[in-house]
């Protein structure tokens, strides 16, 4: 059996092999990453407040020239923008109810600490569901689902645990070397 860290740089060099593979690809599709998720919201500093207190996003600088209320938020490689929701708008906002449907669109964060964040949700008497799925499988995945002061779902997992397996060549999924990444399984056709 070969030990985990052995295992991982094994997988690191896969991937950067195939990354190179696939440098010369005309088909390669040139973004990056996920810059950031915009949320319209009724009232903006309510939302900020949300998203910097509970999140712990940070408020940044949005470019002056925008001529609509709204507020750009940043932690974690991903920004969050926040846009006035005018009042005829109301109808673009999610259905304000209780239910916390895992289903729903959503939104998802990586947490290395979940029982920190479950603390911190109730902290701020945030209404929350907490589920794990997979423990069959030997891969458990601990889940928070709750809802954004306009009714966005917001997920706080501990995903690390899933095996990214692709369903085709490997060297298709881009890996930023500067983030986390989660655990690949290379299959026959992808070494």
């Amino acid at each position: 059996m070969q030990r985990q860290p052995e295992r991982k740089k094994e997988q690191e060099k896969e991937i950067r092999d195939h990354e190179n593979d696939n440098k010369n690809n005309e088909d390669e599709i040139p973004l990056m990453a996920l810059n950031h998720v915009s949320r319209l919201c009724k009232n903006v500093e309510k939302s900020v407040e949300f998203y910097t207190k509970v999140l712990g996003f940070v408020l940044i600088e949005r470019p002056q020239a925008f001529d609509f209320d709204g507020a750009w938020l940043f932690n974690y490689g991903v920004g969050i923008h926040l846009v006035h929701a005018k009042d005829d708008e109301d109808y673009k906002l999610p259905n304000h109810t209780d239910n916390l449907d895992p289903m729903d669109n959503h939104i998802s964060f990586q947490s290395e600490d979940m029982e920190g964040m479950v603390q911190r949700l109730e902290e701020f008497k945030i209404k929350y569901l907490k589920r794990t799925v997979g423990e069959e499988e030997g891969a458990a995945i601990d889940q928070l689902f709750f809802k954004d002061p306009d009714g966005f779902m917001i997920e706080i997992c501990n995903c690390e645990n899933v095996k990214l397996v692709p369903q085709r060549s490997i060297g298709r999924i881009k890996f930023p070397s500067d983030r986390h990444n989660p655990p690949v399984e290379l299959g026959n056709d992808d070494k």
